[in-house]
């Protein structure tokens, strides 16, 4: 079964629920793969998919500290409750130990020489970390290990 299944059998089950935050946040979410999609006139992977909820968690991540600092605990209990709800559509996410050695061997598969292959190196990551990693996080392994070379 793949995700867009996946959502409209969990869409149905939040709605027999009365679950309306669930219900809202899938629908959210099959909002942004649909959009994709249309903008794309393609169907998407599962791999595409991964991203695009790999983007909602981390909108709502980024969006709790603000919240904070503006005394909205309510908010921040909703994105946190949305953050785990959208978790469960999420591969597992790669360790900071796991992104270091496929960083490795992507160095070794594209010939880096050093800090200025950083593009050939991320190239050969995406396809790997995409939806599975924080590409910021991939972005300063790569970088500390072209320095180190």
């Amino acid at each position: 079964m793949n995700l867009k299944e996946e959502l409209m059998k969990a869409l149905k089950e939040a709605m027999q629920n009365k679950d309306v935050l669930k219900k809202d946040t899938i629908t959210m979410l099959r909002a942004a793969i649909l959009q994709v999609e249309k903008d794309t006139q393609k169907e998407l992977t599962q791999t595409d998919m991964d991203v695009i909820v790999a983007k909602e968690i981390k909108k709502r991540q980024e969006s709790i500290p603000d919240y904070e600092k503006g005394g909205r605990q309510d908010l921040v209990d909703k994105l946190k409750r949305e953050i785990e709800i959208l978790s469960v559509y999420v591969p597992k996410q790669l360790t900071e130990e796991e992104i270091r050695a496929l960083v490795e061997v992507a160095i070794k598969e594209t010939g880096a020489a050093g800090p200025r292959d950083m593009g050939k190196v991320m190239g050969a990551l995406k396809e790997k970390t995409a939806g599975k990693a924080d590409g910021r996080l991939v972005s300063e392994i790569v970088k500390e290990k072209l320095n180190n070379i």
